[in-house]
């Protein structure tokens, strides 16, 4: 059976920043590669729904919980409500006018609303399985930090801020299903996890993808040639979503937990400056 091996001393911390991303409207933030900004704002347009989501899962099950994960849910919650409004005040930089953004995000909430329709335990999955994903953001921005070298330090925070709290709370929505589950047989638990993160992984991959080659696309790039700079950012150079390989297959391990992955090390630079931050 799959136990928590969340460490004892780890808070989950909602710092409450407020970023001034008004640099990006500018265009293209992210040191003025128009690829890279768009695969970044299709990410970014799914936060504020997606984030409702996990905090919806974790919230149906908070009464199951109790004692240090029972905190942990709720500290989740409010910062998984952070993260939501800060990313739409970035997405609300992006001009609806010249970018299909509704059309994007009409696609994300039928999506969320399918996932929504299937009850809580099919909603925590998809939670846990998209977590396993922002878990990996600090990781990521760590091996890809010179993509921002060139991007207005409020909007590379607030990268750098989400992508260190999605590690810090990486393991609360993991820990909340291994206790909905608990009756259930390992295999039962492996199997479900498993087969929901390849079909997850097909269609958040292929979403991502899309949604970034529609944004260049308004950017004058032709659909063969937005596609082909999109699969070659994510995939080969700078291989956003490839560097990542080991540490998502990772979950297919019997007993995986989150934390097998222990990165606490990378975060901890990163917690001091933004508890000083949220403190100012």
């Amino acid at each position: 059976m799959s136990v928590s091996r969340t460490p004892e001393n780890l808070a989950v911390v909602a710092r409450n920043i407020r970023f001034d991303v008004t640099a990006a409207r500018d265009g293209h933030w992210l040191g003025g590669d128009p690829v890279g900004t768009a695969v970044f704002n299709a990410m970014s347009l799914t936060f504020p729904l997606g984030e409702r989501l996990f905090m919806d899962a974790v919230r149906a099950y908070r009464h199951k919980l109790s004692g240090r994960l029972a905190q942990q849910a709720k500290d989740f919650i409010a910062q998984e409500s952070i993260h939501s409004r800060e990313h739409h005040n970035l997405n609300g930089t992006i001009d609806r006018s010249r970018y299909p953004v509704e059309r994007i995000e009409a696609e994300i909430a039928e999506q969320i609303g399918l996932a929504r329709s299937a009850g809580p335990m099919r909603m925590l999955v998809v939670t846990i399985c998209l977590e396993h994903f922002t878990a990996m953001l600090a990781d990521i921005f760590a091996a890809h930090e010179d993509l921002f070298t060139k991007t207005e330090k409020p909007i590379r925070d607030l990268w750098r801020w989400h992508a260190m709290e999605e590690s810090e709370h990486k393991a609360v929505a993991y820990d909340v299903f291994l206790v909905a589950t608990k009756e259930w047989s390992g295999l039962r638990r492996w199997f479900r996890r498993s087969l929901a993160l390849l079909l997850i992984t097909f269609f958040f991959s292929r979403n991502i993808s899309r949604w970034a080659s529609w944004l260049l696309e308004a950017d004058g790039y032709s659909p063969n040639g937005a596609k082909k700079a999109v699969r070659e950012f994510l995939w080969r150079k700078p291989a956003l979503f490839g560097s990542g390989r080991k540490i998502w297959l990772s979950w297919f391990k019997p007993g995986f937990h989150p934390w097998d992955h222990e990165n606490h090390e990378l975060m901890t630079k990163w917690q001091a400056e933004f508890d000083l931050a949220a403190t100012n």
